[in-house]
């Protein structure tokens, strides 16, 4: 999924690191399974993957302002989300508020996302939840 959801050939628009594509690893294995699967896509995309590879460390959240920055721009959509998610926090930590940020960019789509949220470890509640604020939202 890590390399389908983005460009992993394409340099960042922005000079700054902090738009670039990294992919952390917590341990060796993990770093092995992510080089081979890096192979794979470079095959598959016919290049090479200018995705950066670093082992876990301390990581520092960016500032609020940053946070859902592209998702942001669309206030109904927010707004539909925080009946599931009340605090600015529980949504900017919420895996359907990164998935439509990553949407707003032209990274998926509504039922793509609908079918995904099901298959989630959240109960039934939330899910429901989530489908209704997702039928609220009108880019």
């Amino acid at each position: 999924m890590f390399w389908s959801a983005h460009n992993p050939r394409k340099k960042s628009l922005f000079r700054d690191r902090q738009y670039m594509s990294l992919l952390i690893y917590n341990n060796q294995q993990q770093h092995e399974t992510a080089l081979r699967s890096k192979e794979m896509w470079e095959k598959e995309l016919g290049g090479p993957i200018k995705t950066e590879f670093q082992e876990a460390s301390t990581f520092y959240q960016a500032e609020d302002y940053h946070q859902k920055y592209f998702l942001k721009r669309f206030p109904r959509a927010v707004k539909a989300l925080e009946s599931v998610y009340p605090t600015a926090r529980q949504l900017t930590d919420s895996t359907v508020a990164a998935r439509m940020n990553g949407m707003v960019r032209g990274s998926g789509k509504t039922a793509e996302l609908k079918k995904e949220l099901l298959t989630w470890n959240i109960s039934e509640q939330e899910k429901t939840q989530l489908l209704q604020a997702l039928d609220q939202v009108r880019w």
